[in-house]
């Protein structure tokens, strides 16, 4: 009984950012646990690759390139899930960006020029609307199909970055503190319709987007010297963490940041004696 609350066969999921990173894991994880998968992302490709291994694993996938951050782009793409599934029972709001530079570099003080090499405008929109205005979109478009079967299960991707402000990245940092905001509050309109919304917070993976900090033996010892259990992550716990709140396991589950990170955020370098 237990392990049957914990499948998704007969549901379909929207995963955006699932064609490579922590997207991919969980369009993984859901296809096998039954899920049929609709795999969005600019990157045609790369989406198209994911459907593949899906499809592998005797699922139905199929991918619809998108900017999740224009409103046109978001909402041809649920129509388009739709109108092939019929339902969509799941949103996995994974798209996301960085850009690690300081809002005002140290040459910019020295040179007396306003914003200089520090973060541009640009850079700062890109990462605010990748990461939260995606989001807002997605349940945007999405949302009155959930609501007219009167169930749905949304899963937003956060980071332990909401909770813990680090050097160089206030943009991402500023991001991730509003998908959590979201997150709640769309739990809270939303839960009359019997949607749950919550959000996952990982720590520290291996993705695409961290793979400089991974792959410099420096900065890994003194990430991984930050996670009690001694490890970074492994994308395939994410994908079993997406799993469980995706399925009927999590329904009283709603309005949930729950972060994903060995430990991470109860860090502390001090020792009291």
């Amino acid at each position: 009984m237990f392990l049957d609350d914990l499948s998704l066969k007969g549901k379909v999921a929207i995963v955006t950012g699932a064609g490579r990173g922590i997207g991919k894991a969980i369009s993984l994880a859901f296809a096998e646990a039954g899920a049929d998968i609709v795999a969005v992302s600019r990157t045609k490709e790369e989406i198209e690759a994911t459907c593949r291994e899906v499809k592998k694993l005797g699922r139905e996938a199929i991918a619809i390139p998108a900017d999740v951050t224009n409103w046109e782009q978001v909402k041809a793409m649920a129509d388009k899930a739709y109108a092939h599934f019929k339902h969509i029972d799941i949103l996995v709001n994974n798209a996301g960006t960085a850009a690690f530079k300081p809002l005002v570099s140290t040459h910019s003080l020295r040179s007396g020029q306003a914003g200089g090499d520090g973060m541009t405008e640009a850079e700062w929109h890109n990462v605010l609307d990748t990461n939260l205005t995606s989001i807002f979109l997605c349940c945007r478009a999405v949302g009155p199909y959930m609501f007219s079967q009167k169930k749905g299960k949304v899963i937003n991707i956060s980071s332990i970055s909401s909770k813990k402000a680090q050097v160089d990245d206030i943009a991402y940092n500023v991001s991730k503190a509003g998908v959590d905001m979201i997150t709640r509050c769309l739990a809270l309109d939303w839960a009359q319709y019997n949607i749950n919304v919550n959000a996952i917070g990982p720590g520290q993976f291996y993705t695409k987007l961290s793979a400089k900090s991974h792959e410099d033996p420096n900065l890994r010892a003194g990430m991984v010297a930050c996670i009690p259990m001694g490890r970074v992550g492994k994308l395939y716990e994410l994908g079993y963490l997406a799993t469980f709140l995706a399925s009927p396991a999590s329904d009283f589950i709603t309005g949930q940041i729950v972060f994903i990170d060995g430990g991470c955020l109860q860090f502390s370098p001090y020792k009291c004696k």
